[in-house]
Protein backbone atom coordinates (compact mmCIF):
# COMPACT_ATOMS: atom_id res chain seq x y z
CA UNK A 1 0.00 0.00 0.00
CA UNK A 2 1.26 3.47 -0.76
CA UNK A 3 -0.32 6.83 -0.22
CA UNK A 4 -0.17 10.17 -2.03
CA UNK A 5 -2.16 13.72 -1.71
CA UNK A 6 -5.56 17.76 -1.06
CA UNK A 7 -7.47 20.39 -2.71
CA UNK A 8 -10.98 21.77 -2.78
CA UNK A 9 -13.78 21.71 -5.30
CA UNK A 10 -17.47 22.63 -5.38
CA UNK A 11 -19.80 20.31 -3.53
CA UNK A 12 -22.91 18.65 -4.87
CA UNK A 13 -26.03 20.14 -3.32
CA UNK A 14 -28.08 17.13 -4.32
CA UNK A 15 -25.68 14.73 -2.65
CA UNK A 16 -25.69 16.83 0.51
CA UNK A 17 -29.47 16.45 0.65
CA UNK A 18 -29.29 12.71 0.00
CA UNK A 19 -26.81 12.22 2.84
CA UNK A 20 -28.28 14.71 5.28
CA UNK A 21 -29.65 11.84 7.39
CA UNK A 22 -26.26 10.09 7.64
CA UNK A 23 -24.58 12.27 10.24
CA UNK A 24 -22.16 10.68 12.67
CA UNK A 25 -22.97 13.23 15.34
CA UNK A 26 -24.86 11.43 18.13
CA UNK A 27 -28.07 12.67 19.66
CA UNK A 28 -27.82 13.58 23.33
CA UNK A 29 -27.30 10.40 25.33
CA UNK A 30 -26.52 8.30 22.26
CA UNK A 31 -23.18 6.90 21.19
CA UNK A 32 -21.60 8.07 17.93
CA UNK A 33 -22.29 5.88 14.92
CA UNK A 34 -19.16 4.68 13.11
CA UNK A 35 -20.10 4.95 9.45
CA UNK A 36 -18.74 5.74 6.01
CA UNK A 37 -20.26 6.68 2.66
CA UNK A 38 -18.88 5.15 -0.54
CA UNK A 39 -19.24 6.29 -4.14
CA UNK A 40 -20.33 3.37 -6.29
CA UNK A 41 -22.40 2.45 -9.32
CA UNK A 42 -25.79 0.79 -9.41
CA UNK A 43 -25.58 -3.01 -9.11
CA UNK A 44 -25.66 -4.98 -12.36
CA UNK A 45 -28.09 -6.65 -12.84
CA UNK A 46 -29.14 -6.89 -9.16
CA UNK A 47 -27.77 -7.99 -5.76
CA UNK A 48 -28.24 -11.75 -6.05
CA UNK A 49 -24.80 -13.23 -5.29
CA UNK A 50 -24.94 -15.51 -8.34
CA UNK A 51 -25.81 -12.62 -10.64
CA UNK A 52 -24.08 -9.39 -9.61
CA UNK A 53 -21.02 -8.30 -11.59
CA UNK A 54 -19.93 -5.04 -9.97
CA UNK A 55 -21.30 -4.71 -6.42
CA UNK A 56 -18.45 -6.55 -4.71
CA UNK A 57 -18.23 -4.12 -1.79
CA UNK A 58 -21.92 -4.51 -1.01
CA UNK A 59 -21.94 -8.30 -1.36
CA UNK A 60 -18.76 -8.78 0.68
CA UNK A 61 -20.39 -6.78 3.49
CA UNK A 62 -23.81 -8.47 3.41
CA UNK A 63 -22.37 -12.00 3.00
CA UNK A 64 -19.47 -13.92 4.50
CA UNK A 65 -17.52 -16.40 2.36
CA UNK A 66 -16.52 -19.90 3.33
CA UNK A 67 -12.83 -18.93 3.09
CA UNK A 68 -10.85 -15.69 2.97
CA UNK A 69 -7.59 -14.79 1.25
CA UNK A 70 -5.57 -12.02 2.87
CA UNK A 71 -3.25 -9.56 1.17
CA UNK A 72 -0.43 -12.13 1.23
CA UNK A 73 -2.65 -14.80 -0.32
CA UNK A 74 -2.89 -16.76 2.94
CA UNK A 75 -6.11 -18.77 3.24
CA UNK A 76 -8.21 -18.68 6.40
CA UNK A 77 -11.67 -19.98 7.22
CA UNK A 78 -14.70 -17.74 7.80
CA UNK A 79 -18.10 -19.43 7.53
CA UNK A 80 -16.36 -22.79 7.04
CA UNK A 81 -14.70 -24.63 9.88
CA UNK A 82 -12.74 -26.70 7.37
CA UNK A 83 -12.49 -27.56 3.67
CA UNK A 84 -10.67 -30.88 3.32
CA UNK A 85 -9.86 -33.53 0.73
CA UNK A 86 -7.66 -36.60 0.46
CA UNK A 87 -7.61 -36.67 -3.34
CA UNK A 88 -8.33 -33.04 -4.45
CA UNK A 89 -11.43 -34.45 -6.21
CA UNK A 90 -13.99 -34.85 -3.43
CA UNK A 91 -14.04 -32.12 -0.81
CA UNK A 92 -15.78 -32.12 2.56
CA UNK A 93 -16.96 -28.72 3.78
CA UNK A 94 -17.80 -28.37 7.47
CA UNK A 95 -19.60 -25.19 8.51
CA UNK A 96 -19.00 -23.28 11.72
CA UNK A 97 -21.72 -23.66 14.32
CA UNK A 98 -24.01 -20.83 15.41
CA UNK A 99 -24.20 -18.85 12.16
CA UNK A 100 -27.51 -17.31 11.10
CA UNK A 101 -28.92 -15.39 8.18
CA UNK A 102 -30.22 -11.86 8.75
CA UNK A 103 -33.75 -13.29 9.00
CA UNK A 104 -32.64 -15.29 12.04
CA UNK A 105 -32.70 -18.72 10.40
CA UNK A 106 -29.63 -20.94 10.87
CA UNK A 107 -27.17 -21.32 7.99
CA UNK A 108 -27.11 -25.00 7.01
CA UNK A 109 -25.38 -27.27 4.52
CA UNK A 110 -28.71 -27.62 2.71
CA UNK A 111 -28.78 -23.84 2.17
CA UNK A 112 -25.42 -23.99 0.42
CA UNK A 113 -26.42 -26.96 -1.75
CA UNK A 114 -29.77 -25.37 -2.72
CA UNK A 115 -28.06 -22.04 -3.47
CA UNK A 116 -25.37 -23.59 -5.67
CA UNK A 117 -27.93 -25.68 -7.55
CA UNK A 118 -30.00 -22.55 -8.18
CA UNK A 119 -27.01 -20.62 -9.52
CA UNK A 120 -25.78 -23.52 -11.68
CA UNK A 121 -29.19 -24.36 -13.21
CA UNK A 122 -28.96 -23.19 -16.83
CA UNK A 123 -32.54 -21.91 -17.32
CA UNK A 124 -32.03 -19.48 -14.44
CA UNK A 125 -29.32 -17.77 -16.55
CA UNK A 126 -27.32 -16.57 -13.55
CA UNK A 127 -24.36 -14.52 -14.73
CA UNK A 128 -21.91 -16.07 -12.23
CA UNK A 129 -22.96 -19.64 -12.93
CA UNK A 130 -19.58 -20.43 -14.51
CA UNK A 131 -17.88 -20.12 -11.12
CA UNK A 132 -19.47 -23.50 -10.31
CA UNK A 133 -18.51 -25.15 -13.61
CA UNK A 134 -15.92 -27.49 -12.11
CA UNK A 135 -18.50 -29.28 -9.93
CA UNK A 136 -19.63 -32.68 -11.24
CA UNK A 137 -22.98 -32.48 -13.01
CA UNK A 138 -22.66 -28.86 -14.13
CA UNK A 139 -22.85 -29.86 -17.79
CA UNK A 140 -26.10 -31.72 -17.10
CA UNK A 141 -27.63 -28.49 -15.81
CA UNK A 142 -26.27 -26.62 -18.84
CA UNK A 143 -26.73 -28.90 -21.89
CA UNK A 144 -25.62 -27.58 -25.27
CA UNK A 145 -29.11 -28.27 -26.65
CA UNK A 146 -32.53 -28.46 -25.07
CA UNK A 147 -33.57 -28.18 -21.45
CA UNK A 148 -31.72 -29.93 -18.62
CA UNK A 149 -33.26 -33.12 -17.30
CA UNK A 150 -32.21 -32.34 -13.74
CA UNK A 151 -31.95 -29.26 -11.55
CA UNK A 152 -29.39 -30.62 -9.10
CA UNK A 153 -25.61 -30.93 -9.34
CA UNK A 154 -24.64 -34.58 -8.99
CA UNK A 155 -21.43 -33.48 -7.25
CA UNK A 156 -23.21 -32.05 -4.19
CA UNK A 157 -24.37 -34.12 -1.25
CA UNK A 158 -25.61 -33.07 2.20
CA UNK A 159 -24.15 -35.13 5.06
CA UNK A 160 -25.77 -33.30 7.99
CA UNK A 161 -26.81 -29.77 8.96
CA UNK A 162 -23.22 -28.55 9.07
CA UNK A 163 -21.51 -30.81 6.52
CA UNK A 164 -21.71 -31.35 2.77
CA UNK A 165 -19.43 -32.85 0.12
CA UNK A 166 -18.43 -31.47 -3.26
CA UNK A 167 -17.14 -33.74 -6.03
CA UNK A 168 -15.38 -32.04 -8.93
CA UNK A 169 -14.99 -33.18 -12.54
CA UNK A 170 -11.20 -33.15 -12.17
CA UNK A 171 -8.85 -32.94 -9.18
CA UNK A 172 -8.25 -29.31 -8.25
CA UNK A 173 -5.95 -28.21 -5.44
CA UNK A 174 -7.18 -24.60 -5.79
CA UNK A 175 -10.78 -25.34 -4.80
CA UNK A 176 -10.52 -23.85 -1.26
CA UNK A 177 -9.28 -20.58 -2.78
CA UNK A 178 -12.22 -20.54 -5.17
CA UNK A 179 -14.56 -20.43 -2.15
CA UNK A 180 -13.11 -17.08 -1.02
CA UNK A 181 -14.64 -13.62 -0.88
CA UNK A 182 -14.89 -12.54 -4.54
CA UNK A 183 -16.44 -15.72 -5.96
CA UNK A 184 -19.92 -14.62 -4.97
CA UNK A 185 -21.67 -17.58 -6.67
CA UNK A 186 -20.54 -19.65 -3.67
CA UNK A 187 -22.39 -17.48 -1.13
CA UNK A 188 -25.40 -19.09 0.61
CA UNK A 189 -29.00 -17.93 0.30
CA UNK A 190 -31.73 -18.70 2.87
CA UNK A 191 -34.73 -20.85 2.02
CA UNK A 192 -36.90 -17.72 1.81
CA UNK A 193 -34.97 -16.62 -1.30
CA UNK A 194 -36.02 -19.43 -3.62
CA UNK A 195 -39.72 -18.59 -3.79
CA UNK A 196 -39.10 -15.15 -5.36
CA UNK A 197 -35.55 -14.72 -6.67
CA UNK A 198 -36.38 -11.37 -8.31
CA UNK A 199 -37.45 -9.87 -5.01
CA UNK A 200 -34.44 -11.40 -3.29
CA UNK A 201 -32.14 -9.69 -5.80
CA UNK A 202 -33.43 -6.32 -4.61
CA UNK A 203 -33.14 -7.10 -0.89
CA UNK A 204 -30.77 -10.03 -0.33
CA UNK A 205 -30.68 -11.67 3.09
CA UNK A 206 -27.11 -12.68 3.80
CA UNK A 207 -24.96 -14.28 6.46
CA UNK A 208 -22.49 -11.41 6.75
CA UNK A 209 -21.59 -8.64 9.20
CA UNK A 210 -24.02 -6.09 7.69
CA UNK A 211 -27.71 -6.31 6.76
CA UNK A 212 -29.37 -4.07 4.18
CA UNK A 213 -31.86 -1.62 5.70
CA UNK A 214 -34.14 -1.45 2.66
CA UNK A 215 -34.51 -2.84 -0.84
CA UNK A 216 -32.30 -1.54 -3.60
CA UNK A 217 -33.92 1.00 -5.95
CA UNK A 218 -32.06 2.11 -9.05
CA UNK A 219 -30.31 5.44 -8.55
CA UNK A 220 -30.88 5.47 -4.78
CA UNK A 221 -28.33 4.97 -1.97
CA UNK A 222 -27.98 1.54 -0.35
CA UNK A 223 -27.61 1.43 3.43
CA UNK A 224 -26.36 -1.54 5.46
CA UNK A 225 -26.35 -1.72 9.25
CA UNK A 226 -24.21 -3.91 11.52
CA UNK A 227 -25.93 -7.27 12.11
CA UNK A 228 -26.05 -7.72 15.88
CA UNK A 229 -26.14 -11.54 15.74
CA UNK A 230 -23.20 -11.92 13.39
CA UNK A 231 -21.10 -14.93 14.44
CA UNK A 232 -17.85 -13.81 12.81
CA UNK A 233 -15.30 -11.17 13.76
CA UNK A 234 -16.86 -7.87 14.81
CA UNK A 235 -16.63 -5.17 12.11
CA UNK A 236 -15.13 -1.76 12.85
CA UNK A 237 -18.15 0.11 11.41
CA UNK A 238 -21.82 0.38 12.37
CA UNK A 239 -23.18 1.52 9.02
CA UNK A 240 -22.11 1.72 5.38
CA UNK A 241 -23.90 3.75 2.70
CA UNK A 242 -23.24 3.28 -1.01
CA UNK A 243 -24.22 6.24 -3.20
CA UNK A 244 -24.55 5.48 -6.93
CA UNK A 245 -22.82 7.69 -9.50
CA UNK A 246 -22.96 7.53 -13.27
CA UNK A 247 -19.61 9.33 -13.47
CA UNK A 248 -16.70 8.34 -11.22
CA UNK A 249 -15.11 11.77 -11.67
CA UNK A 250 -18.10 13.38 -9.96
CA UNK A 251 -17.66 10.96 -7.05
CA UNK A 252 -13.95 11.82 -6.93
CA UNK A 253 -14.82 15.51 -6.64
CA UNK A 254 -17.30 14.74 -3.87
CA UNK A 255 -14.58 12.98 -1.88
CA UNK A 256 -12.48 16.12 -2.32
CA UNK A 257 -15.39 18.16 -0.98
CA UNK A 258 -15.91 15.82 1.97
CA UNK A 259 -19.39 14.74 0.88
CA UNK A 260 -18.46 11.06 0.65
CA UNK A 261 -15.58 9.10 2.12
CA UNK A 262 -14.31 6.59 -0.44
CA UNK A 263 -14.25 6.01 -4.18
CA UNK A 264 -12.08 4.22 -6.70
CA UNK A 265 -9.65 6.58 -8.42
CA UNK A 266 -10.78 7.47 -11.97
CA UNK A 267 -8.23 6.57 -14.65
CA UNK A 268 -8.15 10.15 -15.90
CA UNK A 269 -7.03 11.40 -12.47
CA UNK A 270 -4.15 8.98 -11.92
CA UNK A 271 -1.53 11.53 -12.99
CA UNK A 272 -2.91 14.46 -11.00
CA UNK A 273 -4.20 12.82 -7.82
CA UNK A 274 -1.00 13.90 -6.01
CA UNK A 275 -2.04 17.51 -6.56
CA UNK A 276 -5.55 16.95 -5.21
CA UNK A 277 -5.08 14.75 -2.13
CA UNK A 278 -2.66 14.46 0.75
CA UNK A 279 -0.54 11.33 0.66
CA UNK A 280 -2.41 9.55 3.43
CA UNK A 281 -5.69 9.71 1.50
CA UNK A 282 -4.62 7.87 -1.66
CA UNK A 283 -4.26 4.10 -1.58
CA UNK A 284 -2.75 1.98 -4.33
CA UNK A 285 -3.32 -1.72 -3.75
CA UNK A 286 -1.64 -4.48 -5.70
CA UNK A 287 -4.42 -6.27 -7.57
CA UNK A 288 -4.91 -9.58 -9.40
CA UNK A 289 -5.67 -7.87 -12.72
CA UNK A 290 -3.60 -7.76 -15.88
CA UNK A 291 -4.06 -6.19 -19.31
CA UNK A 292 -2.91 -7.62 -22.63
CA UNK A 293 -2.69 -6.91 -26.32
CA UNK A 294 -4.22 -9.95 -28.00
CA UNK A 295 -3.83 -11.15 -31.59
CA UNK A 296 -6.42 -12.27 -34.13
CA UNK A 297 -5.31 -15.87 -34.67
CA UNK A 298 -7.56 -15.90 -37.76
CA UNK A 299 -5.22 -13.37 -39.47
CA UNK A 300 -2.15 -15.08 -40.97
CA UNK A 301 -0.08 -11.90 -40.70
CA UNK A 302 0.35 -12.73 -37.00
CA UNK A 303 1.17 -16.44 -37.41
CA UNK A 304 4.93 -15.99 -36.97
CA UNK A 305 5.90 -15.79 -33.30
CA UNK A 306 8.59 -13.26 -34.17
CA UNK A 307 5.92 -10.79 -35.32
CA UNK A 308 4.18 -11.07 -31.97
CA UNK A 309 7.46 -10.76 -30.07
CA UNK A 310 8.53 -7.75 -32.11
CA UNK A 311 5.29 -5.93 -31.36
CA UNK A 312 5.80 -6.58 -27.64
CA UNK A 313 9.40 -5.33 -27.70
CA UNK A 314 8.34 -2.13 -29.46
CA UNK A 315 5.92 -1.01 -26.72
CA UNK A 316 7.38 1.50 -24.26
CA UNK A 317 5.58 0.27 -21.13
CA UNK A 318 7.56 2.43 -18.71
CA UNK A 319 6.84 5.67 -20.57
CA UNK A 320 3.16 4.81 -20.91
CA UNK A 321 2.91 3.91 -17.22
CA UNK A 322 4.47 7.21 -16.17
CA UNK A 323 2.50 9.38 -18.60
CA UNK A 324 -0.93 7.79 -18.29
CA UNK A 325 -1.03 5.94 -14.97
CA UNK A 326 1.13 8.15 -12.78
CA UNK A 327 3.40 5.11 -12.27
CA UNK A 328 0.61 3.46 -10.23
CA UNK A 329 0.51 0.38 -12.47
CA UNK A 330 3.37 -2.06 -13.07
CA UNK A 331 4.69 -3.10 -16.51
CA UNK A 332 3.97 -6.83 -16.81
CA UNK A 333 6.81 -9.35 -17.08
CA UNK A 334 4.68 -12.52 -16.98
CA UNK A 335 1.21 -13.58 -18.12
CA UNK A 336 -0.24 -13.35 -14.61
CA UNK A 337 0.14 -10.59 -11.97
CA UNK A 338 2.97 -10.78 -9.46
CA UNK A 339 0.48 -10.95 -6.56
CA UNK A 340 -0.18 -14.58 -7.56
CA UNK A 341 1.60 -17.22 -5.43
CA UNK A 342 4.62 -18.59 -7.29
CA UNK A 343 4.24 -16.07 -10.09
CA UNK A 344 7.18 -16.43 -12.52
CA UNK A 345 8.06 -12.74 -12.64
CA UNK A 346 10.35 -11.99 -15.56
CA UNK A 347 9.44 -15.10 -17.56
CA UNK A 348 8.55 -12.89 -20.53
CA UNK A 349 12.25 -11.94 -20.62
CA UNK A 350 13.57 -9.58 -23.26
CA UNK A 351 10.27 -9.61 -25.11
CA UNK A 352 8.62 -7.47 -22.42
CA UNK A 353 11.48 -4.95 -22.48
CA UNK A 354 11.70 -2.01 -24.85
CA UNK A 355 14.29 -2.70 -27.57
CA UNK A 356 13.41 -0.97 -30.88
CA UNK A 357 16.52 -2.22 -32.69
CA UNK A 358 15.91 -5.88 -31.83
CA UNK A 359 12.19 -5.49 -32.49
CA UNK A 360 12.86 -4.25 -36.03
CA UNK A 361 15.34 -7.08 -36.59
CA UNK A 362 12.82 -9.69 -35.46
CA UNK A 363 10.11 -8.23 -37.67
CA UNK A 364 12.48 -8.22 -40.65
CA UNK A 365 13.44 -11.86 -40.01
CA UNK A 366 9.74 -12.72 -40.05
CA UNK A 367 9.32 -11.09 -43.47
CA UNK A 368 8.07 -7.69 -42.31
CA UNK A 369 4.48 -6.60 -41.93
CA UNK A 370 2.13 -5.81 -44.82
CA UNK A 371 -0.59 -3.20 -44.69
CA UNK A 372 -1.94 -1.13 -41.86
CA UNK A 373 -1.84 -2.50 -38.31
CA UNK A 374 -5.12 -1.56 -36.62
CA UNK A 375 -5.38 -1.92 -32.85
CA UNK A 376 -8.97 -2.40 -31.66
CA UNK A 377 -10.42 -1.50 -28.28
CA UNK A 378 -13.90 -0.87 -26.84
CA UNK A 379 -14.94 2.74 -27.29
CA UNK A 380 -16.27 4.65 -24.29
CA UNK A 381 -14.10 2.67 -21.88
CA UNK A 382 -11.63 5.49 -21.21
CA UNK A 383 -8.75 3.69 -22.93
CA UNK A 384 -8.20 5.94 -25.94
CA UNK A 385 -4.96 7.40 -24.58
CA UNK A 386 -3.54 3.96 -23.79
CA UNK A 387 -4.12 2.43 -27.19
CA UNK A 388 -3.11 5.59 -29.05
CA UNK A 389 0.16 5.48 -27.07
CA UNK A 390 0.68 1.80 -28.03
CA UNK A 391 0.04 2.61 -31.69
CA UNK A 392 2.50 5.49 -31.46
CA UNK A 393 5.16 3.16 -30.00
CA UNK A 394 4.69 0.73 -32.89
CA UNK A 395 4.92 3.50 -35.49
CA UNK A 396 8.09 4.94 -33.97
CA UNK A 397 9.86 1.73 -33.00
CA UNK A 398 8.79 -0.69 -35.75
CA UNK A 399 8.27 1.74 -38.59
CA UNK A 400 4.85 0.33 -39.47
CA UNK A 401 1.56 2.10 -40.12
CA UNK A 402 -0.19 1.51 -36.80
CA UNK A 403 -3.43 3.16 -35.68
CA UNK A 404 -5.78 2.70 -32.72
CA UNK A 405 -9.46 2.30 -33.57
CA UNK A 406 -12.23 2.29 -30.95
CA UNK A 407 -15.50 0.45 -31.42
CA UNK A 408 -18.81 2.20 -30.89
CA UNK A 409 -19.00 0.51 -27.50
CA UNK A 410 -18.34 -2.71 -25.61
CA UNK A 411 -21.17 -4.62 -27.31
CA UNK A 412 -19.81 -3.94 -30.81
CA UNK A 413 -16.25 -4.74 -29.76
CA UNK A 414 -17.28 -8.01 -28.12
CA UNK A 415 -19.38 -9.06 -31.09
CA UNK A 416 -16.63 -8.30 -33.62
CA UNK A 417 -14.05 -10.11 -31.48
CA UNK A 418 -16.21 -13.18 -30.95
CA UNK A 419 -17.17 -13.32 -34.64
CA UNK A 420 -13.46 -13.11 -35.57
CA UNK A 421 -13.78 -10.06 -37.81
CA UNK A 422 -11.21 -7.81 -36.10
CA UNK A 423 -8.28 -7.22 -38.46
CA UNK A 424 -5.58 -6.45 -35.92
CA UNK A 425 -4.42 -6.75 -32.30
CA UNK A 426 -7.05 -5.98 -29.69
CA UNK A 427 -7.74 -5.15 -26.06
CA UNK A 428 -7.79 -8.02 -23.56
CA UNK A 429 -7.88 -8.05 -19.77
CA UNK A 430 -8.56 -10.36 -16.87
CA UNK A 431 -9.23 -9.49 -13.26
CA UNK A 432 -8.94 -12.64 -11.17
CA UNK A 433 -11.47 -13.32 -8.42
CA UNK A 434 -8.95 -15.24 -6.35
CA UNK A 435 -5.14 -14.90 -6.30
CA UNK A 436 -4.05 -18.03 -8.12
CA UNK A 437 -2.35 -18.24 -11.47
CA UNK A 438 -5.05 -20.79 -12.25
CA UNK A 439 -7.80 -18.15 -12.28
CA UNK A 440 -6.16 -16.05 -15.00
CA UNK A 441 -4.51 -18.79 -17.05
CA UNK A 442 -7.68 -20.87 -17.30
CA UNK A 443 -9.79 -17.88 -18.30
CA UNK A 444 -7.39 -16.49 -20.86
CA UNK A 445 -5.80 -19.61 -22.34
CA UNK A 446 -8.46 -22.33 -22.22
CA UNK A 447 -11.53 -20.38 -23.29
CA UNK A 448 -13.34 -21.05 -20.01
CA UNK A 449 -14.46 -17.48 -19.44
CA UNK A 450 -12.67 -15.03 -21.73
CA UNK A 451 -13.73 -15.71 -25.29
CA UNK A 452 -10.86 -15.16 -27.71
CA UNK A 453 -8.97 -12.89 -25.31
CA UNK A 454 -5.94 -15.16 -25.38
CA UNK A 455 -5.46 -15.43 -29.13
CA UNK A 456 -5.00 -18.99 -30.36
CA UNK A 457 -5.88 -21.60 -27.73
CA UNK A 458 -2.98 -23.94 -27.07
CA UNK A 459 -3.80 -27.61 -26.29
CA UNK A 460 -0.45 -28.13 -24.58
CA UNK A 461 -1.20 -25.26 -22.20
CA UNK A 462 -4.58 -26.74 -21.32
CA UNK A 463 -2.89 -30.08 -20.59
CA UNK A 464 -0.28 -28.39 -18.40
CA UNK A 465 -3.02 -26.60 -16.47
CA UNK A 466 -4.80 -29.89 -15.83
CA UNK A 467 -1.55 -31.20 -14.37
CA UNK A 468 -1.15 -28.05 -12.26
CA UNK A 469 -4.74 -28.28 -10.97
CA UNK A 470 -4.11 -31.81 -9.71
CA UNK A 471 -0.87 -30.80 -8.02
CA UNK A 472 -0.96 -30.58 -4.25
CA UNK A 473 1.70 -27.88 -4.22
CA UNK A 474 0.54 -24.52 -2.90
CA UNK A 475 3.56 -22.57 -4.17
CA UNK A 476 2.23 -22.15 -7.73
CA UNK A 477 5.27 -23.73 -9.39
CA UNK A 478 3.15 -26.08 -11.50
CA UNK A 479 1.33 -23.08 -13.00
CA UNK A 480 4.65 -21.34 -13.59
CA UNK A 481 5.68 -24.38 -15.65
CA UNK A 482 2.59 -23.87 -17.81
CA UNK A 483 3.60 -20.24 -18.33
CA UNK A 484 6.89 -21.39 -19.86
CA UNK A 485 4.86 -22.98 -22.67
CA UNK A 486 3.05 -19.68 -23.13
CA UNK A 487 6.37 -17.81 -23.21
CA UNK A 488 7.61 -20.11 -25.98
CA UNK A 489 4.55 -19.54 -28.18
CA UNK A 490 3.92 -15.91 -27.16
CA UNK A 491 0.22 -15.93 -28.16
CA UNK A 492 -0.58 -12.64 -26.40
CA UNK A 493 1.36 -9.58 -25.20
CA UNK A 494 1.37 -8.84 -21.44
CA UNK A 495 0.99 -5.09 -20.88
CA UNK A 496 0.35 -3.93 -17.31
CA UNK A 497 -0.41 -5.31 -13.89
CA UNK A 498 -3.23 -3.06 -12.79
CA UNK A 499 -3.25 -1.51 -9.34
CA UNK A 500 -6.55 -0.90 -7.56
CA UNK A 501 -6.51 2.74 -6.48
CA UNK A 502 -8.78 4.59 -4.07
CA UNK A 503 -9.11 8.07 -2.56
CA UNK A 504 -10.57 8.82 0.86
CA UNK A 505 -11.88 11.75 2.83
CA UNK A 506 -10.31 13.06 6.04
CA UNK A 507 -12.73 10.87 8.00
CA UNK A 508 -10.88 7.68 7.06
CA UNK A 509 -7.57 7.06 8.79
CA UNK A 510 -6.71 3.69 7.28
CA UNK A 511 -7.82 1.22 4.63
CA UNK A 512 -6.62 -2.35 4.43
CA UNK A 513 -6.90 -4.67 1.47
CA UNK A 514 -7.06 -8.37 0.73
CA UNK A 515 -5.71 -10.57 -2.04
CA UNK A 516 -8.27 -9.25 -4.54
CA UNK A 517 -7.23 -5.59 -4.22
CA UNK A 518 -10.54 -4.35 -2.78
CA UNK A 519 -10.73 -2.49 0.56
CA UNK A 520 -11.83 -4.67 3.48
CA UNK A 521 -14.76 -2.58 4.67
CA UNK A 522 -15.09 -4.42 7.98
CA UNK A 523 -11.58 -3.23 8.91
CA UNK A 524 -11.83 0.49 8.04
CA UNK A 525 -10.22 2.71 10.69
CA UNK A 526 -11.88 6.10 11.17
CA UNK A 527 -10.02 9.25 12.16
CA UNK A 528 -10.49 10.46 15.69
CA UNK A 529 -12.76 13.49 15.93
Amino acid sequence: MRGLFKGAIATSAMLALVLSGCSTSPAEGDEAVAEITIGSSDPVPDLTPGRQSNAFGVLMSVFSPLTFLDVDGELSYVAAESVASDDQLTWTITLRDGWTFHDGTPVTAQDYVDSWNTVAYGPNAFENSGQLASIAGYSDLNPSKGDPETDELSGLSVVDDRTFTVTLDEPDSQFPSQLSQAQTAFYPMPQSAFGDLAAYGELPIGNGPFALSAAWAEGEPLVAERYAEYAGDEPSLDRITWVPYTDRLTAYNDVLAGNIDLVRLPANRMTQVADDFDAEHVYSFEGPAISYLSFPFWDERFDDVRVRQAISMAIDRDAINDALFGALNVPATAWTPSIMPGNPDGICGEYCELDPEEARALLEEAGGFEGQLTIHFPGGSGQDDLFNAIANSLRQNLGIDAIAQPSVGWAEFSEDRNNEVLDGPFFARWGALYPSQQSTLRAVFTGAGCTNCGGALLPEVAEALNTADASRGADGQAYADAQQLIADEFPIVPLFEESYNFVTSDRIAQLTTSAIGEPVLTDVVLAEN
